[in-house]
């Protein structure tokens, strides 16, 4: 099977049930933008990282996949099953990050990112999360997006910060303070 197809070539693009839509086509960056993001978090499950947090950031990032299935999916003509994502997939991210609060200090103010490579990759995740989040709602706006899709990304991002704060932690990375110039 080769990869190139070549029926992108004048801009458009297939979702799951044929529909045809531009490459520009919001659908398309939502899932685009949930594909980069799954990216970013293999980087960081390559850092020297604990195991516990690959083994967590390899449950992530099939949960993405799911997520990407479902946005690239035609909500009206689709009839391909595709995987679910479950409550269970927010409350492990809700639990790992109770575990990793345990062991963090407390914050008392906004937090600079960076202090160290691993830890900026997870800030990066973070902000590319968001972004994922809010083209995920402005997509839910005018078409079908499972709620739970939504509900996943917001938690996702917390608990990228909260890994950011615990591999800053592991690393011996000093954390910075935001110093708002008044």
């Amino acid at each position: 099977m080769k990869i190139y197809t070549k029926t992108g070539d004048k801009g458009q693009t297939s979702l799951i049930g044929g529909t045809r839509v531009p490459k520009h086509h919001i659908r398309i960056e939502s899932y685009g933008t949930v594909d980069e993001l799954n990216s970013h978090i293999g980087l960081i499950g390559d850092q020297d990282i604990d195991a516990q947090s690959k083994k967590i950031l390899v449950e992530i990032q099939d949960r993405l996949f799911t997520i990407g299935a479902s946005l690239a999916s035609d909500p009206d003509k689709s009839k391909m099953k595709i995987p679910d994502l479950k409550e269970e997939d927010v409350v492990l991210l809700e639990n790992e990050m109770d575990k990793m609060n345990e062991t963090l200090p407390e914050m008392k103010s906004f937090i600079l990112p960076g202090g160290h490579t691993t830890v900026s990759y997870c800030h990066i995740a973070r902000c590319v999360c968001r972004r994922a989040e809010r083209i995920t709602i402005q997509l839910s706006e005018n078409s079908f997006v499972a709620d739970l899709v939504i509900k996943y990304l917001n938690r996702l991002s917390d608990y990228l910060f909260v890994l950011s704060r615990k591999l800053s932690h592991d690393l011996k990375a000093e954390e910075i303070p935001w110093k708002p110039r008044m």
